[in-house]
Formats: C-alpha cells, structure tokens, sequence
C-alpha cells in the first residue's frame, strides 16, 4: 500500500502532461450557439460539416479525412469546426435567424439550416462540406467524400 501510494502523485502529474497530448489529435468542434462569442474573441472562417447517421461516405471522412494529423492542425489553427446532422431535430439558431427540422413523412425530414448550408444547384449531397467566412456567407461548398490531401490543398487555399 505505501509503495501505491508512494506512487498515486506521479501516476496522476502523467496523466495531467499526457492527456493534452491525445487531445491534440482530434478536431475541436464547435456548435452553432458557441461562433458568435467565438468570432467576437478571433475571427476565423467556419468550416460546417453537414452530414447524416446513415452516410458510410460521411462515416468514411470522419475515420479518415478528419483523423489526418495535418487536416486536425490546419482545422484547429485557423477555422472553426462544426457538425451538422442533416437530420438534426432540435431548433438552432445561427446568425439570428432560427432554423427547425422540417418533416416530410414518418420519422423523415431535413432540417432547414442543412438545406441552407448543403443545397448546392437545388440539390442536397452527403457529406458536404460548407465554408462560411466571418460574416456567415458560404464561399464554397464541397460536396461528396473528400480524401484528406485535396482537403489539404482547399484548407490552404482558402
């Protein structure tokens, strides 16, 4: 017992050094109600991710593209993220306005911010990707499964 508690504070100062570490390695996200108090603080462009459950596509980007150690800096540096379910139920209100989930069958719908943000040529494709610079005005859209190295090349294009 003496030697686990001899022990107990460097395990825990190991745990305090390590646990950034394997922070780092994700994207941060952030919700809609959180960029305005964001932007007042740094002003960045916002990277929204509007995908569904039932995508393997979106599935696909989120276990590959989004897992890129160079895509998670770049993301977390200079944008901010977020995640948008296009099936999303609950009300968000982003830029003044509030968005609702519109049903169009049983246990079926879209909600009206993803159509805003996916809607590209009056269709909606899974997963897009929507930029929106810091006054909330989409700058480009990009629509299907993108692989982290052209994801890269948009990132510092922009």
């Amino acid at each position: 017992m003496f030697i686990f508690k001899r022990y107990l504070s460097h395990i825990i100062l190991s745990i305090f050094i390590l646990l950034p570490i394997f922070c780092l390695g994700q994207i941060k996200k952030y919700s809609f109600a959180e960029i305005d108090s964001l932007q007042k603080i740094e002003k960045r462009s916002i990277i929204v991710f509007v995908h569904t459950d039932w995508c393997k596509y979106c599935a696909g980007m989120n276990s590959t593209t989004f897992k890129n150690e160079d895509i998670i800096k770049k993301v977390n540096e200079d944008f901010y993220f977020i995640e948008l379910n296009a099936e999303e139920k609950k009300n968000i209100t982003f830029n003044g306005y509030t968005f609702k989930f519109k049903q169009t069958g049983n246990n079926t719908g879209m909600h009206e911010l993803a159509e805003q943000l996916g809607t590209w040529e009056n269709e909606i494709t899974f997963p897009t990707l929507c930029f929106l610079n810091e006054q909330y005005e989409i700058i480009y859209q990009l629509k299907n499964y993108v692989k982290a190295k052209d994801l890269s090349v948009i990132l510092n294009l922009l």
